[in-house]
């Protein structure tokens, strides 16, 4: 169905090529997963497919790429409408009509597709993606969950044989992400077509993956997803857990990691500790939301929720798509309605707060980190934000450079902040933020887009932040990401409270967002593999009896 012989693709003006010496070949009904680095290629790999490079970002190519038997030397990206169906990182911004029915109908229209097949297709891609009920919903009020499922029954309306998703979970809870994927999963087995997926979220998808491609350094290494994951360096956390415990073969499921882990969890068993010391240092508030209510016309999206974060803290806030959780942000940082409540800031109530005075205590960053950054360089943006914060020179470049571990040889300052990769323009609209050094640090989805090693280069971050006495408070749907970082774990759901817990008790306690190691190693309280380790090491330790068939790293 798809077949790269030698394919190399060079931008416009690039010292080197953004993809070198590409020889893949996936059959018809596969699942197909490419992963790697941001900045590695991917992209330019899914958009290969269609034809969209290079006719779309001029370059120069060498060796063929054929999809569907359409080759993109010889047919215009139009042509491949029928063929691939390609569904974007942001399905809201790639909507054209303003109800479900319309969107899917749209395309057909453009395929002239005759009134009464286009009548037929759109109401089996209804009842396919299970969306019949929202048919006459406008869209934009949709939640991320139902907007995907659109987007994927708007592509598949054309009847393509592939079917190409960039990041499909990213902006999803995974409750959402799991009934998306689901639906990917059952489309594959039942109508054969062939499925091109590239994700960061590893732990969500990989074990439906036949394929995994691995796009690095601007090659691609492709085999069963066991055989790259062995050696990777960056993996999910079960096949973590699996190298840790010596499992062969590696396991990709939470279900075949249960099986396997009845001897660690014995052996974990021995070391759990019940109880647990009280901090010996109350953290002092640095911020304190009481009865906040946000509304939007008649709907109240935020019911009288309380919010605290002490200084040094890490607070999670997460929930399903629509609980509230950016509506709560905006409405603490100010920037956003606030019906009714009150907030606190450093013990200074922020309505009588300036704008300024307001900037120096509390800052947020969106989900869309560009939104922040106006200026045409790199450079500019830094500048920018020495002289509104009033600080020395070259302040916001030294912990852009800190946050996105890059200095001024890795990245142009007079490049265009829009040309950095995703974890780099979040690295950079947070230093912008933090110029004005602010006692609370506000984060919507900041992990949405990033690879593993820049998660791991955000979460260094912060810590230095909470090390400094800052407090952080977050909203996502990264589990993984909460599970090492946040201190303390707020749930919201419909707008209300319903957890407001530490993270070990908040999240083993959850069925929906408890992490991959928790669920394979429940009812024992260890939510990552680096707290697995030193549960093993202390097993070692203490001399607990073991028959030596559990491997652990550094002894």
């Amino acid at each position: 169905m798809i077949t790269f012989e030698g394919y190399s693709f060079w931008y416009p003006g690039a010292a080197g090529p953004a993809l070198q010496d590409v020889s893949l070949r996936l059959e018809e009904g596969m699942f197909a997963l490419v992963t790697g680095p941001t900045g590695s290629g991917k992209s330019t790999l899914l958009r290969a497919l269609n034809g969209l490079v290079p006719h779309f970002t001029g370059g120069h190519v060498e060796g063929r790429v054929v999809t569907g038997g359409l080759d993109p030397r010889s047919a215009a990206p139009r042509d491949f409408a029928g063929t691939v169906g390609v569904v974007g990182q942001d399905p809201l911004a790639g909507f054209v009509t303003d109800t479900v029915e319309e969107e899917l109908a749209f395309g057909l229209e453009q395929l002239a597709v005759p009134s009464e097949v286009m009548r037929r297709r759109v109401e089996d891609m209804l009842d396919a993606l299970g969306i019949a009920a929202l048919r006459r919903r406008a869209l934009r009020t949709l939640s991320g969950g139902e907007q995907q499922r659109v987007a994927i029954a708007a592509a598949l309306v054309a009847a393509p044989s592939v079917l190409v998703l960039d990041e499909p979970t990213s902006a999803l809870d995974p409750a959402a992400a799991e009934d998306v994927l689901g639906v990917v999963r059952r489309l594959v087995h039942d109508t054969g077509i062939t499925v091109v997926a590239a994700e960061h979220r590893l732990e969500r998808i990989v074990e439906y993956a036949d394929r995994l491609v691995l796009v690095q350094d601007h090659t691609v290494h492709h085999g069963p997803p066991t055989e790259l994951l062995r050696g990777a360096a960056l993996v999910p956390p079960v096949v973590a857990l699996g190298r840790l415990a010596g499992w062969d073969p590696l396991v990709l499921s939470v279900r075949d990691a249960r099986r396997r882990a009845g001897e660690l969890r014995t052996e974990l068993a021995s070391v759990w500790r019940t109880d647990s010391e009280p901090s010996a240092h109350p953290r002092q508030v640095s911020l304190e939301a009481r009865g906040v209510v946000v509304r939007f016309g008649a709907r109240e999206v935020v019911r009288g929720v309380d919010l605290v974060a002490g200084s040094g803290e890490v607070v999670a806030l997460m929930g399903r798509n629509g609980s509230g959780k950016s509506s709560l942000l905006w409405a603490v940082h100010g920037a956003g309605p606030m019906a009714a409540g009150t907030v606190d800031v450093a013990a200074r109530s922020r309505r009588a707060l300036s704008r300024r005075e307001s900037a120096k205590l509390v800052c947020l960053v969106p989900q869309h980190a560009t939104d922040l950054l106006f200026h045409a360089t790199i450079d500019a943006e830094c500048q920018a934000a020495d002289t509104a914060a009033d600080v020395a020179a070259g302040t916001t470049w030294a912990a852009f450079a800190d946050l996105a571990g890059v200095s001024s040889v890795d990245v142009d300052p007079v490049g265009h902040p829009r040309d950095l990769s995703e974890g780099q323009r979040l690295a950079l609209a947070l230093a912008v933020q933090l110029a004005a050094d602010p006692a609370v640090v506000l984060l919507d989805e900041p992990t949405r887009g990033l690879d593993y090693a820049a998660k791991e280069r955000l979460a260094t971050g912060l810590r230095r932040l909470t090390g400094a006495g800052k407090a952080v408070v977050l909203a996502t749907h990264d589990v993984e990401f909460v599970a090492g970082l946040a201190d303390r774990v707020v749930v919201l759901a419909e707008g209300a409270v319903v957890t407001d817990a530490a993270t070990a008790e908040a999240l083993t306690g959850s069925m929906v967002f408890a992490p991959q190691v928790a669920k394979v190693l429940a009812p024992l309280p260890y939510l990552t593999v680096t707290e697995v380790a030193q549960g093993l090491s202390a097993v070692v330790r203490d001399g607990v009896p073991s028959d030596g068939s559990l491997e652990v790293a550094g002894g």
